[in-house]
């Protein structure tokens, strides 16, 4: 630590003496004279030995002021380092040509001199406790700051030249480096002490709420030289600054997190002459999520407390503000809470919010201002500046969602509330054009599924957003796989149920066929879907129908020669019964169309099975036959009623059979015959041959009248 002097610097006789003797030769004179300053040395560092093993070895009190030692000590390095240089390597060999001795003095004197540096190092360091300790008593933290950042300079031995490492193999040091330790640790606890003080947070609960208060003072410089000492704070051996994190986690889960997710009470105080104060207040009920507060509130909420904040937002380093500091710890859950709890909730639920919203300018506003003040980065924390990318996807997507949760709700409206549509459209105008729809009955939540969907089509239009056509394609579709679940045991167990879905998936077809130029995506398919899910529907209803009347007709036995009895009739009547409460639930609901065909499949089938049955005897007696035709003669009279238009059950296919067979049964073999043929009468219509040989076998008895008009049946 060599010192470069100027020729103003006032010397030692001594060396004034030895300057002149070297020059001169007189090295006699000279040994003396470097003899005394070597003297001088050696007293000055048995005192300072002394003086280290009171303080750092024994502990001893010591009232000896070091300020003597220091001005000493500096005056006899400066002395003896301008000697070491000023003595150059000349003087030197002069010297020790001309006396050994004196060679011996001077290697002696570097030793002394490097010696002393050393001492003179402990002096200062000694010097700067003593200064720190008279800092403490005054509580000038920042003075306190200053000497450890000396004694880190003095400690550190990062040069390693001889005097670093002389240092450090002195007994006191490691002493010297433990009570350095000791002064970091209370410097720092009286910083944070002091911080606590002029910065405050604390948190009042109640049974059902909680209020939260931060103070902080309003002296600006003394917070922000302790706020920047705190979070500079140098510790050579600790390495650990002041950590943030209760500091952090207080403001975070205390009144960040709260002024997002729930209504608060916020009142900032800044009358008071000393500090501001923020009180936050709020409940600790579980809230009602109608009772969420706007973005509105919730960003200017936050730039409160960041105000209150501000005199403690001071710069640390090049790098680092407090705030930024703050931020580390907590940029990322807050951004993420503030979008998913906040912003997300606030994005519009129609086009004409939408329209309006300034939503995405005020979130990059915010965003702007949070990276003025340093809690985040601009550059790398962009969770805002996405959230304002996306805020269009974001709309569609949660408009989309609106819309098939609106769909769905009334997708779950009682089928059974109908109305009746398309009165005026003839069956006959229907039947021949196909951009007619039938007369028939629908659900009113159909009708308002379609109002939903051209609304729909319209904002499509209107902002030329062809996405939210796609929104229908959802919907319908949405349609045909929900409710055959929402609606699933009323489908099955209530026939007008299915008849009506049949009619509203039909009405759906054709709405979307109907707009099938305004760019619905892929309406053929949807089309052909509903089509099919309606169908199928019914078809399962109409299996189960035709399963009631076949099951009726288990017990329909007429194998008794003698009589049918009244058994059967019964069975008949229950059939038709059946029959007419299907007509009662359907005829009204279903278009005619729809309807005809349905009760002829189903009746072709009941009138298949009795014609079978009848088929299938062995042998008729006259009295059976009468009483056969009987019962196929209600059939005949019943049936006709269940149409609105008699005329129609001549489209059930085995009706003719069934009439023919209640001629059969009352007819002669010569009439039989007659009406066969020879195979092109009327009966051949509808029988086989081997049908009428065994009805002619099972009526008539084995003559030769009846063998002759067998082999006429061909």
């Amino acid at each position: 630590m060599a010192l470069q002097l100027t020729t103003e610097v006032q010397y030692s006789d001594n060396i004034i003496k030895i300057l002149k003797d070297t020059n001169g030769g007189d090295a006699e004179v000279t040994k003396s004279s470097i003899t005394k300053i070597l003297s001088q040395i050696k007293r000055f560092q048995e005192s300072i030995r002394k003086n280290i093993e009171e303080n750092y070895a024994d502990f001893m009190p010591n009232q000896t002021a070091t300020d003597a030692y220091i001005d000493e000590g500096e005056q006899l390095v400066r002395e003896s380092e301008y000697l070491l240089q000023t003595v150059g390597n000349e003087a030197s060999d002069a010297l020790r040509q001309a006396n050994s001795e004196l060679t011996a003095l001077m290697n002696e004197f570097r030793e002394m001199s490097l010696g002393l540096r050393v001492s003179y190092r402990i002096l200062k360091v000694d010097d700067l406790f003593q200064c720190i300790k008279e800092a403490n008593s005054h509580k000038e933290y920042l003075v306190v700051l200053d000497h450890l950042g000396k004694l880190k300079t003095l400690i550190s031995c990062e040069s390693g030249n001889d005097v670093d490492r002389v240092f450090e193999r002195c007994d006191c040091y490691n002493t010297i480096k433990i009570k350095y330790k000791a002064q970091a640790n209370i410097l720092q606890q009286n910083l944070q002490q002091r911080f606590e003080e002029l910065v405050e947070f604390t948190e009042k609960p109640y049974s059902n709420a909680k209020c939260i208060t931060l103070q902080v003072s309003k002296d600006v410089n003394q917070v922000q030289d302790i706020v920047m000492a705190l979070f500079q704070f140098p510790n050579l051996f600790l390495q650990a600054r002041y950590n943030p994190v209760k500091m952090c986690d207080f403001l975070m889960e205390k009144c960040f997190e709260p002024i997002i997710v729930k209504p608060v009470s916020l009142e900032c105080n800044e009358e008071h002459p000393d500090y501001v104060q923020l009180t936050i207040s709020y409940s600790l009920k579980e809230m009602n999520k109608s009772l969420r507060p706007s973005y509105v509130k919730v960003l200017e909420n936050i730039k409160l407390i960041l105000h209150c904040l501000a005199n403690i937002n001071v710069s640390v380093s090049n790098e680092q503000q407090v705030f930024s500091i703050i931020g580390d710890h907590i940029k990322h859950k807050l951004l993420n809470l503030l979008v998913n709890e906040c912003l997300m909730h606030a994005i519009p639920k129609n086009m004409s919010e939408y329209e309006e919203s300034m939503l995405a300018e005020h979130v990059i506003q915010f965003e702007h201002f949070l990276a003025d003040v340093f809690l985040i980065n601009a550059e790398t924390d962009r969770v805002l500046s996405d959230f304002a990318e996306k805020f269009d996807d974001y709309f569609r997507e949660q408009f989309s969602n609106k819309l098939l949760e609106s769909a769905i709700d009334i997708m779950r409206k009682d089928l059974q509330d109908m109305t009746l549509i398309a009165e005026k459209n003839a069956p006959e105008e229907v039947s021949t054009n196909p951009f007619l729809f039938p007369c028939c009955m629908v659900s009113k939540s159909t009708l308002e599924l379609i109002k939903l969907m051209e609304r729909i089509l319209r904002q499509s239009l209107e902002t030329k957003d062809e996405s939210f056509l796609n929104v229908i394609g959802i919907i319908l579709n949405s349609y045909v796989s929900e409710v055959p679940k929402i609606h699933e045991k009323l489908l099955e167990s209530i026939p007008q149920q299915s008849a009506l879905f049949f009619n509203n998936c039909q009405f759906l077809a054709h709405w979307v066929t109907t707009n099938s130029e305004k760019d619905i995506p892929t309406y053929p398919a949807l089309v052909n879907t509903l089509h099919m899910t309606g169908s199928k529907y019914l078809n399962v209803q109409i299996n189960y129908q035709q399963k009631i009347i076949m099951d009726i007709l288990k017990d329909f036995d007429i194998s008794d020669a003698h009589t049918v009895g009244t058994a059967p009739l019964k069975l008949l009547r229950q059939c038709l019964r059946q029959l007419d409460l299907l007509k009662n639930v359907w005829q009204n609901v279903l278009p005619d169309a729809t309807y005809n065909k349905t009760f002829c499949d189903i009746l072709n089938d009941f009138c298949n099975e009795i014609i079978r049955r009848i088929l299938a005897m062995e042998d008729i007696s006259a009295t059976v036959a009468t009483e056969l035709s009987e019962l196929i003669g209600v059939i005949l009279e019943k049936v006709p009623t269940l149409y609105k238009s008699q005329h129609e059950v001549i489209h059930i296919k085995s009706w003719m059979k069934l009439e023919q067979l209640k001629i059969i049964l009352n007819a002669s073999l010569q009439e039989i015959t007659e009406q066969w043929c020879e195979g092109a009468g009327i009966l051949t219509v509808n029988y086989k041959a081997e049908e009428i040989k065994h009805l002619i076998r099972a009526l008539f008895q084995n003559t030769e009248r009846r063998s002759k008009a067998l082999t006429k049946i061909v």
